[in-house]
């Protein structure tokens, strides 16, 4: 485990944990249908209704690319050929039944599982096989569902240790973090492991941007709080992408980051089944009934 980044020791410590847990609900049925045979990425009118996409690539350039992307854990393969893009800027989200593997494609681009086959490109590099402290270096940030903050450590203390891979701390970026969230300006001498389960997140995600990374990587940043700060937790991920900041993100609550996303990826047992833009994807009558809840 590292004894650097908290995102990465965190992150190894979620995966090493929760692997066997992981796998096994990973590799449940996920409600398994035929693929979709439609090319169509931007959706199409069929006898009145939405249909959404199944071109899981986009035209032009991406700063993320998932190519025929196989991982797992261990000798268990949960991801079978995925493919993903997300272009500079862009917010997409990925979205399934429980075990379809939508954690699993965050922690296999952060270098957190087996890789098997295929390829992650980022900036036209490719990353696979790279441990959780180069990828950072490459650009990318990751913010963990669990145990994302360092309990003991004051709130300034976890943000200075987002930047722990540079010489001095930049206080550039801190004073940003604080005018992000303003909260942690008022509570930055305060443990973090005393904080409200929002304030946590706003740590967690305000050290993942201590290097200004191009690409924010989100698993399930709702997770545990309070239903009236959902949707302030959508607004702040909202103004980070705003800023510039590409993000990819996995989400319990599909329809709200589908309202806010540009494209989405539904994913089912481990494979990719629709693609599209987030509002054609909410139309979809086959995606509202066997992922959203009607």
């Amino acid at each position: 485990m590292s004894d650097g980044d908290p995102a990465v020791a965190s992150a190894e410590a979620e995966s090493a944990t929760d692997d066997a847990a992981t796998a096994d609900d990973e590799t449940t049925d996920g409600g398994r249908t035929d693929e979709g045979t439609t090319d169509d990425v931007s959706g199409r009118e069929a006898t009145g209704t939405v249909s959404a996409g199944s071109k899981h690539t986009i035209d032009g350039d991406a700063i993320l690319r998932l190519r025929d992307l196989d991982a797992g854990y261990g000798d268990l393969q949960i991801l079978s050929d995925i493919d993903l893009d997300v272009a500079d800027g862009e917010y997409v989200t990925i979205v399934g039944p429980n075990g379809a593997g939508k954690s699993t494609v965050m922690k296999t681009v952060f270098g957190l599982t087996t890789h098997m086959d295929g390829t992650v490109e980022f900036e036209g590099e490719e990353i696979q096989g790279l441990a959780p402290e180069e990828i950072i270096h490459e650009g990318i940030g990751f913010v963990p569902q669990t145990d994302n903050v360092f309990p003991g450590l004051s709130v300034r203390e976890n943000l200075e240790m987002g930047a722990y891979i540079l010489d001095s701390v930049p206080e550039d970026r801190i004073e940003t973090i604080y005018d992000r969230f303003p909260i942690l300006r008022e509570r930055e001498s305060q443990k973090a492991g005393t904080l409200s389960g929002g304030q946590r997140q706003m740590v967690a995600m305000g050290r993942a941007l201590m290097l200004d990374p191009d690409l924010l990587l989100l698993d399930e940043p709702s997770a545990g709080l309070a239903p009236d700060l959902v949707s302030d937790m959508f607004d702040r991920i909202d103004r980070i992408n705003e800023a510039g900041t590409a993000i990819l993100m996995v989400e319990q609550n599909a329809k709200e980051a589908l309202r806010r996303c540009d494209r989405g990826y539904v994913l089912v047992n481990g494979e990719n089944r629709y693609t599209d833009r987030g509002e054609v994807l909410l139309g979809d009558e086959d995606v509202r009934q066997d992922f959203l809840g009607g």
